[in-house]
């Protein structure tokens, strides 16, 4: 087992210790969403190394159930994962969590592909994904958790700001990477072996924050629950104690995530595929990356400041707003993304959704883990966000593919709409999380 650090309060603590040690919890979540994602920027190059058969768009759908897979592993994750974070602490989880996400890089960084192995080449795939699965379902609900209780309780939406900028970070960062190597190299060395660059990268930054971790403080919240000797949580303490706030991040969850995954992954291969792009065929795969480079940026600056905003007038409004919005505007965005000609069209239109997504994705972290105590915090905070992410993420680009390929695409669209207003009358009837917070102050 690994050894938990010595707790201080959050009062104890100086300045700069405080700020090393969110910056720790938040880096590691950088990295491991740098690797989640190199997946998905980088598999319109390696679909066909792993899947030969069929046209592009059955490429990118095999690859994208691969992808799916990789999210149905993410509840066991958070459920392990959890379970040891309310027990070990926060630390040992995010240390963990780290070490089996650098495992699973290198495994897709060095496989072979179809044309060597195989039937074997796709199976080792999805057994990588699935290794980073269950890292990444862990990282989540620890890192979340870590956050929360370390910042200060009239900052804590500005942190939970700050910790998705890491997420949507190592988005910016696998598909950066993409454009960069789009530019030294010929598509032919890309999908030949080009792709393995970003896993490698991936895994060599693990190291780093392994070692940035290793000094981390442990919360106080985590020691207080430990002293007391609180009983540890467990699924079973979810669905019998809190049913209404695990139901709560269930629904939010899925209708948010599942919006992120549209607008952002999924979106690449969207104005490729589905956007009318200059000669009306669909944009390219350079413009296509390129486009999503500056949308993800705009994003980006959104979480510090909607965080910032629910610190001010609370998380239920935020979370009522991004909802509401995101239902009426997911349809006629979608239809106009579909006449976009232009990368400067296709990046406004883009932005706009995920303008109104930032009401969600900035208080994400801190919402969920206000409606917990200590000792279940962890597995509260990452289980229902898992399963969540497992029925809903993981499927969202499968989903949308499987709708064009039927023809009726813009059937996908509505049913996104259902899910955020949904989520939007579960955000209406819901107490505010900031008010009612059971975080340690």
């Amino acid at each position: 087992m690994i050894a938990v650090a010595t707790s201080l309060a959050p009062e104890e603590l100086s300045s700069w210790q405080r700020l090393k040690n969110m910056l720790g919890g938040s880096g590691g979540n950088l990295v491991e969403w740098f690797d989640w994602f190199s997946y998905a920027a980088f598999s319109v190059y390696f679909a066909s190394v792993f899947f030969p058969e069929g046209d592009q768009t059955t490429q990118f759908l095999k690859s994208a159930v691969v992808f799916g897979v990789g999210f149905i592993a993410r509840p066991l994750g958070a459920w392990l994962m959890g379970r040891y974070c309310d027990r070990a602490g926060r630390k040992a989880g995010l240390l963990l969590s780290i070490v089996m996400m650098c495992f699973g890089s290198l495994m897709i960084a060095l496989t072979p592909g179809y044309a060597e192995i195989g039937i074997f080449a796709p199976i080792l795939l999805t057994t990588a994904r699935i290794i980073q699965g269950l890292s990444l379902g862990g990282e989540y609900g620890a890192s979340a958790t870590y956050i929360s209780e370390m910042a200060g309780e009239s900052h804590r939406g500005l942190w939970s700001g700050v910790l998705y900028i890491t997420l949507i970070g190592g988005q910016l960062l696998a598909l950066g990477l993409l454009s960069l190597l789009q530019l030294l190299l010929s598509p032919e060395a890309l999908q030949a072996w080009g792709w393995r660059i970003p896993f490698v990268a991936g895994a060599l930054l693990a190291i780093v924050v392994l070692w940035m971790r290793r000094d981390m403080d442990e919360t106080a919240s985590y020691r207080a629950a430990r002293m007391g000797q609180a009983e540890r949580g467990s699924a079973m303490t979810l669905i019998s104690t809190y049913p209404r706030e695990t139901a709560f991040i269930f629904l939010v969850s899925a209708a948010g995530s599942c919006a992120f995954y549209v607008y952002t992954t999924y979106m690449q291969k969207f104005l490729i595929n589905s956007a009318a792009g200059p000669m009306g065929e669909g944009f390219s795969k350079d413009q296509a990356s390129q486009i999503m480079l500056f949308v993800l940026v705009a994003f980006m600056i959104m979480q510090p400041i909607s965080g910032w905003l629910s610190d001010a007038i609370g998380r239920r409004a935020m979370l009522v707003g991004a909802f509401g919005l995101g239902a009426a505007a997911a349809y006629p965005i979608h239809k106009l993304l579909l006449t976009a000609s232009t990368p400067l069209e296709a990046v406004a239109l883009c932005t706009i959704p995920l303008i109104i997504l930032s009401g969600y994705t900035a208080v994400s972290a801190i919402f969920k883990a206000e409606l917990f105590p200590a000792h279940v915090r962890s597995l509260g905070v990452g289980l229902p966000y898992a399963v969540a992410s497992a029925f809903f993420s993981g499927n969202a680009e499968s989903g949308a593919l499987w709708f064009k390929h039927r023809g009726n695409e813009s059937g996908f669209y509505l049913v996104l709409s259902a899910l955020l207003a949904t989520a939007f009358v579960a955000s209406a009837l819901m107490k505010d999380p900031k008010r009612h917070s059971r975080i340690l102050n």
